[in-house]
């Protein structure tokens, strides 16, 4: 899809996601035809002419200064990692000029031997791509994965039924998922494995689909996962998330319990279990 096409869609889903009441926009008796907010009250809000704001959603346009990003952000009410997404689709040129190419992509023994050596939490690297590069046992445990198995986390998220048992949360997580999935798509425009992962996706699940055309943004981070695991029972996990330095792309995941807590316990009973653990 053309950036200017892309920016148009960006700024249509996240009009249609505010409410007047929630921008202060005064709402009159006569009937509105939109869900969210109209485009003259986003042109208004963001201080910038009606007609250059549709121009900027139906593609016909997307040269933007500073001050018109900030203040469409403002008016759109878009967090940090939607903003960083908004200014990648404004200046697509920019965005091509910093990308590196991308070739096969590898885990680094170092990177790899870091992972492997956690004892007490999951631990995993994921690729640009959401394939898993590398884990150490309860991380491969948590997804009821054999160690080494190869596997898109995106696919397992959308396409596994077995996923929807194993999180509680599913519809949260698959929010998520997709919100790390564009972002990647600012981060490498124009790639053609991550287009056909989308279009296959979004082919295969009509729920994708729904949560795409939304248009959520994220970039990985801290947060808590609930686990329903079907050996050890509940998990409450505590999710730190980091870039790996010289890949763009892959981050390394560890997911931890707290000390003294059901989870904590549950979590060494499943390492105890795991298919290549030495524990009796």
């Amino acid at each position: 899809m053309a950036a200017a096409e892309e920016l148009g869609e960006f700024l249509r889903a996240h009009r249609a996601a505010l409410t007047p009441a929630e921008s202060g926009v005064p709402v009159y008796a006569t009937p509105r035809r939109v869900p969210g907010l109209r485009r003259d009250e986003v042109a208004h809000l963001a201080g910038i002419s009606v007609n250059y704001y549709t121009r900027l959603e139906q593609g016909e346009s997307h040269q933007m200064s500073d001050s018109v990003l900030q203040a469409l952000g403002t008016a759109l009410q878009l967090t940090v990692d939607e903003r960083a997404h908004l200014l990648r689709l404004a200046r697509p040129a920019q965005a091509r000029q910093t990308r590196r190419p991308y070739g096969t992509e590898r885990l680094r023994p170092s990177v790899r031997a870091l992972v492997e050596s956690s004892v007490d939490q999951a631990a995993m690297v994921v690729g640009r791509y959401f394939d898993l590069l590398g884990a150490n046992r309860l991380g491969y445990a948590l997804f009821g994965l054999a160690p080494g198995q190869p596997v898109n986390l995106a696919r397992l998220m959308f396409l596994d039924p077995a996923m929807r048992e194993l999180f509680p949360d599913w519809q949260a997580d698959a929010v998520r998922t997709a919100a790390f999935l564009r972002m990647a798509t600012g981060d490498m425009p124009d790639d053609p494995a991550l287009a056909d992962l989308i279009g296959e996706l979004s082919i295969k699940s009509p729920e994708f689909a729904r949560i795409w055309a939304i248009q959520p943004v994220a970039e990985c981070g801290h947060s808590t996962r609930r686990y329903h695991h079907p050996l050890v029972g509940p998990l409450e996990l505590q999710e730190e998330s980091m870039r790996v330095s010289g890949d763009p792309g892959q981050r390394i995941i560890f997911q931890g319990a707290e000390p003294g807590t059901d989870s904590a316990d549950r979590l060494r009973l499943l390492d105890t279990i795991s298919p290549d653990s030495t524990a009796p």
